[in-house]
């Protein structure tokens, strides 16, 4: 029997198995450009998880949503980063958690995870990518760099 997937079980495989590979407690990673694809397509949710001075100032994905893992010039975490989660989304929400270079939103995940939320992804890479040999970001890989669609306020 010949069983082929559609393209959005096609991504969601391929991110499950980076997922896996690593032993990640949450669903998996997907690309920027996946991200991009299953929010258009399969209702999946971005989830900005960046300071808001970083939303606001640096840019943002159009219609996502806000939610800090740690907020500016902030030590600590944000205490009630589960909390807000919870209030915005249910636990079997399809969600995309996206920051700067893909850490901060890693942690993000692994608390959604912790917390319930069984189909929670990683976006690789981030909004800004890795650092360059010139010590800044954008210029190697992100979603910026991707070319997919952001603004500025």
């Amino acid at each position: 029997m010949n069983v082929r997937l559609s393209e959005t079980e096609t991504l969601l495989a391929r991110a499950a198995g980076r997922g896996a590979a690593k032993h990640l407690p949450y669903a998996g990673e997907v690309t920027p450009q996946e991200a991009w694809q299953l929010s258009q397509t399969a209702g999946a949710a971005i989830v900005d998880v960046r300071s808001e001075a970083e939303y606001v100032w640096v840019g943002h994905v159009p219609g996502t949503r806000l939610i800090e893992w740690k907020r500016w010039r902030e030590p600590e975490r944000n205490p009630d980063f589960e909390r807000e989660l919870i209030r915005e989304y249910s636990r079997d929400a399809f969600l995309l958690l996206l920051c700067r270079s893909a850490v901060r939103s890693h942690y993000a995940a692994i608390a959604a995870a912790n917390v319930g939320f069984s189909r929670v992804y990683n976006i690789l890479e981030g909004f800004e990518g890795d650092l360059g040999a010139d010590q800044r970001r954008g210029a190697l890989s992100g979603w910026r760099k991707a070319g997919l669609p952001w603004e500025q306020s």
